[in-house]
This record gives C-alpha cells, sequence and structure tokens, in this order.
C-alpha cells in the first residue's frame, strides 16, 4: 500500500498507511520523519507520496538565464530540489509538455518585461499529482491526471495552483494540445471570426498546432476551408480532417492561386505566420473580411521578434472593403476557458475533434524524450518539419531512484 506523510502545525509527522480515497484512510500511529524531509515548515499541512514513496530527492528544470530569442543560447538544464506544493496548490509529475512557438517570446522577455532572468520555461504540461496542499485537497487526491497552461512546465515536476488545473481521464499528449493551441483556435474563431455558415476561412500554417483545431472548428462551422502547408504530406492530413483546399505553398504560387479560385476574397483568415504572409492575407479579405492575427512565427527568432510588413496603405485597404484586423492573446480571454475546454473535451470523447501529436518519431534523432530533448523540438518547429502539435515526452525518474 502507498504512504502518505501528513504534518500538523509544523512540529510532528504522522504517517497514514492504507490510503485509498478521500475519507478512507486509517491513522496507524506518529513516527518521527526519519529520511529526507519533504516538508516546507511554513505549511500546516501537505499530503505527499504517490504509489509507494516515488518521489526523488532532486529534479530537472530547463531555466531562462538569459533574455534571447534564441532557445539554446537563453536556456540551460539545472538539477534543483522538488518544490513543496502549498496549501492550494499540487505538486504534478510531468509525462509530457508541450512546445510553442511562442517559448522564444518567453526567453527573450517579451511578454513581461518586467521578469527577469532567472526564470522557469515552459507553458503546458500532463502529468500525475503526486502532492497536494490541504485546500487542494478538497479537489483533488495523489494519483490524479491533470493537466495545467502556466509557466514552469519544462520541468519533473511543478508545482501548480490547483485552480490553474484540469482534470483529464487520462495521462496522454493528445489532451495536452487542447491547452493552448486548441483553445486559442476555439476562442479566436469563436470571439472575433463570427464566423457563418458558407463562409471562406483561410487558414495559414494549418498542419501546425494550433492550424489544425482552426481547419476542424470552421468547418464544424459549416465554412469552406483553405489551409495552406509546405509538404504533400501536410496536405494530406489537413484532406483528412476536412480541409477544403490545402495549398503546399512550395508546390503552389499562394497568391495566385488566391486570386484564381477566390476572385470575391476570403472571409475570415486564421493568420499565424505575419511578414508577406499577412500582407498577403490582408490584400485576399473579401468586403467585411475578418482577419485574425494569433502571432507571427516568421519574425520570432528575429532581435525585434517582429517581421517586417508593409503596412503603409493598410487603413485604405481595411475601409475599402470594410474589413478588420483583430488581433487574439489567450491570456486576455481566460474567462472563456472553462468552456472551450470543456467543449473540447466532449468532441474528443465524441470522435469529433483530432488532435495530432508530433513527439518527433520522424526526427533526425528520434523521439523527443527527457527533459534534454526540449531543445531539439524548438528547433524542429522552427524548421517546419512538425505535422501537429510538438510534444516532448518528458519520463522522469523511474520509481526505484526514491529518496524517501
Amino acid at each position: 500500500m502507498s504512504t502518505l506523510l501528513l504534518v500538523r502545525n509544523g512540529r510532528r509527522a504522522v504517517s497514514l498507511t492504507g490510503v485509498g480515497r478521500r475519507g478512507t484512510d486509517a491513522l496507524s500511529g506518529v513516527h518521527p520523519v526519519a529520511r529526507r524531509s519533504i516538508i516546507d515548515l511554513s505549511y500546516s499541512a501537505h499530503f505527499m507520496d504517490f504509489q509507494g514513496s516515488s518521489i526523488p530527492s532532486s529534479m530537472k528544470k530547463l531555466v531562462v538565464n538569459k533574455l534571447s530569442p534564441n532557445f539554446r543560447e537563453a536556456v540551460s538544464t539545472q538539477t534543483v530540489a522538488i518544490p513543496t506544493p502549498g496549501d492550494a496548490e499540487l505538486l504534478v509529475r510531468n509525462r509530457f509538455a508541450g512546445v510553442n512557438a511562442s517559448d522564444i517570446n518567453y526567453t527573450a522577455g517579451r511578454y513581461d518585461p518586467s521578469v527577469k532572468p532567472p526564470f522557469d520555461a515552459g507553458f503546458e504540461g500532463i502529468g500525475e499529482v503526486v502532492g497536494l496542499g490541504l485546500s487542494a485537497s478538497s479537489s483533488y487526491t495523489v494519483g490524479d491526471t491533470v493537466a495545467y497552461f502556466g509557466s514552469g512546465a519544462f520541468a519533473e515536476y511543478t508545482v501548480v495552483p490547483a485552480k490553474e488545473t484540469v482534470p483529464v481521464p487520462a495521462v496522454k499528449p493528445e489532451f495536452l494540445t487542447l491547452l493552448v493551441s486548441g483553445a486559442t483556435a476555439y476562442i479566436a474563431l469563436k470571439r472575433l471570426g463570427d464566423l457563418t455558415k458558407g463562409e471562406t476561412v483561410l487558414v495559414t500554417a494549418a498542419a501546425g498546432g494550433t492550424g489544425q483545431f482552426a481547419v476542424q472548428f470552421a468547418k464544424q462551422a459549416g465554412c469552406h476551408v483553405i489551409g495552406t502547408c509546405s509538404t504533400n504530406e501536410k496536405a494530406g492530413f489537413l484532406k483528412s480532417i476536412g480541409c477544403d483546399r490545402p495549398i503546399n505553398y512550395t508546390q503552389e504560387d499562394l497568391a495566385k492561386t488566391l486570386r484564381k479560385e477566390y476572385p470575391q476574397g476570403v472571409d475570415v483568415v486564421y493568420e499565424s505566420v505575419g511578414g508577406s504572409v499577412l500582407e498577403l492575407a490582408v490584400n485576399s479579405l473579401a468586403t467585411k473580411g475578418r482577419l485574425i492575427v494569433i502571432g507571427f512565427i516568421s519574425g520570432y527568432q528575429t532581435a525585434s521578434g517582429i517581421p517586417h510588413f508593409k503596412g503603409g496603405t493598410l487603413p485604405v485597404k481595411l475601409l475599402q472593403k470594410s474589413a478588420s484586423i483583430r488581433g487574439f492573446f489567450l491570456p486576455h480571454f481566460l474567462s472563456d476557458y472553462k468552456e472551450a475546454l470543456g467543449s473540447m473535451m466532449k468532441m474528443i470523447a465524441k470522435g469529433k475533434l483530432v488532435c495530432e501529436v508530433d513527439c518527433g518519431d520522424m526526427s533526425e534523432e528520434g523521439r523527443f524524450v527527457g527533459l534534454e530533448s526540449v531543445f531539439r523540438a524548438v528547433d524542429y518547429l522552427y524548421a517546419g518539419k512538425n505535422l501537429g502539435k510538438v510534444v516532448v515526452e518528458v519520463a522522469p525518474p523511474p520509481v526505484s531512484n526514491s529518496k524517501l
């Protein structure tokens, strides 16, 4: 049976054995903690452990030591003590972590200039609860599987506020794809797209982490969907998820194709590339068209983070078409987050949503396993090789390495 350690008022440890679900624990006696202490005495109570004392004494995590859009230059792997969750927090053993284009914006300090190195990296993770504070135990228990959207996911273990976690049926990377990529597409199209059945929607980088969801949600809304991609394999994938007109821009001229096949323009653009692609998207808008900017990956690796954009005549173009450009940044729409995740989870359960995951199995050095592979995964994403959401299998130390 598993063992649960409980501390009261920071004075003594009580060993509870025969642990089951909440409300079934049996008190067996009071004993001093003979091995490494896992308790931060500033808290009144902690629940730590998972299936036979499997928490090690230390862990690895990725830390940003220098502000730079070059991920390898900005980030290093460090070995640190396992953190202890506070009263309303969970300690999560990460099984998978998501890689996003915006990871290098974060390492460059572009989101919050007031945050200075060192700070933790990684936006999203999924794994098991192996420790929790007393208040958090009202909603979770050790062994629960959860996903979360927050900082510090590039680590073997992460402390996360319980209120910021999402219960998931299993530790599968497919659920991880919903947290940022899926939620961005769902909320952006719902709140800013104003999609109407029969409209034409253009999705750039359509076979990527978030593009795949934009294609599917636009199809669910009854729209005709165009998707840009860079290989025939990706074009085939786009067809499989309902994209009406995949365009492999390495073989077809995107501008000419849009002018020829869609002379009236497109009603909505879900745009994440920026630069010349954004310029083309503006020029391709139909009357009353809506262009949603969810990113501009083509500029992230530069010093400024912003790709060159010829916008001198933009006001005229928008006015002539009564068109609009709308920006979307997920943290500004957190009030929509719970509904979005709930809806997508139901779609998955009904088999109505494809969540394509790319763990690097086809990459030259093989599957992304271990925190060190995050560096490869970022390079892989920026080389445009991914099909679907890039995910790293964190694979924390095995149970046999326990120090408790």
